[in-house]
């Protein structure tokens, strides 16, 4: 059993808030637009941090992770890029990539907005965790914590806060 604190679009932004909810945890994750190298360092001190690079993120963050990750975690297959859109409304190029990885769990940010659905077609539950900076349209800054046993994720825990 692992719990997992998911964050994206941090934009160079953390505070003690999201660090209390997310101490808990086994790992981070963190789906693009960290923002600074310093906010990546800083995750990594608290837990393990498996992290994309998003489209915000300079060369320093792109030079130290990758555009996308495909991973398992405990019995979970878990497909994690910034730009991906959203079932049905999938970014360009992301449903044939699903189609071939096949992952259970798919996550993706960008879009500021937290969503969790799942997939009928594809048999994938899709989350992001919305954004947890300051920086963008958003009104309420978001991250998510859940548990992975087995082959389920469960226990999904919203964290809301004003901007």
């Amino acid at each position: 059993m692992k719990k997992i604190a998911l964050l994206s679009d941090t934009h160079s932004y953390i505070d003690d808030k999201i660090i209390d909810f997310i101490k808990s945890v086994d790992e981070i994750w963190h789906a693009g637009d960290i923002g600074n190298m310093e906010v990546l360092e800083q995750l990594k001190r608290i837990k393990p941090t498996r992290a994309v690079y998003g489209n915000i993120d300079g060369f320093e963050l792109r030079n130290e992770l990758a555009e996308s990750l495909l991973f398992d975690c405990e019995n979970v297959k878990v497909f994690i890029t910034h730009i991906g859109g959203y079932p049905k409304k999938y970014a360009k190029g992301i449903k044939a990539i699903l189609r071939e990885l096949k992952p259970q769990l798919f996550i993706a940010g960008h879009s500021h907005i937290l969503k969790v659905m799942y997939d009928k077609e594809l048999e994938l539950l899709y989350m992001n965790p919305g954004a947890a900076g300051k920086s963008g349209f958003h009104k309420v800054r978001t991250a998510l914590r859940f548990t992975v046993e087995n082959d389920k994720i469960k226990d999904l825990e919203i964290l809301e806060l004003k901007r």
